[in-house]
């Protein structure tokens, strides 16, 4: 007999339940078809040069070879316009120039740092709604498993018991030529 989506899902799912995404996972389940898939892969497959660009310099600016690189920046900075040039000083204390480059570094560089982490919700939605899905399927799977196993156990049942009637039935005949027989 072919299941259709309607009776999987009136079997498995309360019928407020059933959406899309659920409509997809019980057509998969009746295909016999997969359903899992990179996903990740399909997402960077679909990135602009932006976004992919967004990605480094968040990965950049967020890493310690960055923070260690920039601290050492500051402090070169700092000590060639206190101490090393001397006279020559292209930004003296109080550093308003070195000050003016960190503004405008930290004015674009936020932006795009959430860009970037926009992005990566985006991503972390579509991994969940994927792993809903797959999980989704599993636990269908893993129930109509459960009905299958019940199925052959009620039948291995039916079949002892039938057994169990006939060597009864036997053991009863048996007893009962032995009951009439002359001694």
């Amino acid at each position: 007999m072919k299941k259709t989506v309607d009776d999987l899902a009136s079997q498995f799912l309360d019928a407020t339940e059933v959406g899309i995404a659920e409509t997809k996972v019980l057509r998969s389940a009746i295909d016999r078809k997969a359903l899992s898939h990179d996903a990740g892969a399909a997402f960077e497959r679909q990135s602009t040069l932006g976004e992919r660009l967004a990605d480094g310099i968040a990965r950049v600016g967020g890493s310690w070879s960055f923070i260690v690189s920039f601290l050492l920046f500051l402090v070169v900075w700092t000590a060639a316009n206190a101490w090393l040039l001397g006279a020559e000083q292209f930004d003296p204390y109080p550093f308003v120039f070195l000050n003016l480059v960190l503004s405008m570094l930290a004015a674009i560089q936020a932006p795009i740092i959430m860009m970037s982490q926009n992005r990566q919700a985006a991503r972390d939605r579509v991994d969940a709604a994927h792993d809903y899905e797959v999980n989704l399927k599993a636990e269908i799977e893993i129930m109509a498993l459960h009905e299958k196993l019940d199925e052959l156990r009620h039948r291995e049942l039916v079949k002892v018991h039938d057994d169990v009637a006939r060597m009864a039935e036997a053991i009863a005949r048996i007893e009962a030529r032995l009951v009439a027989r002359p001694s």
